[in-house]
């Protein structure tokens, strides 16, 4: 294959999903301006702070799956089905374990940057880290099927996991991240 015919097939795979991810992250940033999101960013202050960090971990902890699947596709480890597999069952755990310790450690971080910023009052520690421990597993949960499934489909129809990965992982984190931050923030309202 020449060099002309493998940007042509990497373009050809990756237009339709960047397309995709532009529509996600229009939606993601029309949530960010409803006003329930705007009530919970003055309710809890901090989370404003937070939020960027919060959806960059998506990307981050989930881009290294994705990778870890798209290598063990295309080497034969795993298979593109959802079947019992001792390497898929690991990178998948240790995945959602890192999205759920990073999510919570945003929390503290958030609220200690905040109680060093003259002036400023965040919101209590429990609020800010349980709603990054609520928005945490959820979106890991859509974030490791969806990406295991879209995956899988594409691999199974002859697209490269490496060009569908990046945009899945950042359309699926800035979409559900914000949908779930916006449910967990609901919730830690009821709760505490």
């Amino acid at each position: 294959m020449d060099v002309r015919h493998g940007v042509w097939r990497i373009y050809r795979e990756s237009i339709a999903i960047l397309v995709v991810s532009l529509l996600g992250g229009v939606f993601a940033g029309s949530v960010l301006g409803t006003e329930g999101m705007i009530d919970g960013f003055e309710r809890y202050p901090g989370l404003l702070l937070l939020l960027p960090a919060f959806l960059a971990t998506r990307g981050n902890v989930y881009g290294a799956l994705g990778a870890r699947i798209s290598s063990g596709l295309h080497q034969g480890l795993i298979e593109p089905r959802f079947q019992r597999d001792r390497r898929l069952l690991a990178a998948v755990t240790a995945s959602f374990i890192n999205g759920i310790g990073i999510s919570v450690f945003i929390g503290f971080l958030s609220w200690g940057v905040l109680q060093l910023v003259p002036g400023r009052d965040p919101a209590r520690l429990v609020e800010l880290v349980g709603i990054m421990l609520i928005s945490g597993v959820l979106t890991s949960i859509v974030l490791i099927g969806g990406l295991l499934v879209l995956v899988f489909a594409g691999y199974k129809h002859g697209l490269d996991p490496d060009n569908l990965i990046g945009p899945i992982v950042t359309t699926l984190g800035d979409i559900f991240g914000v949908v779930f931050l916006f449910v967990a923030i609901t919730v830690v309202g009821v709760m505490v």
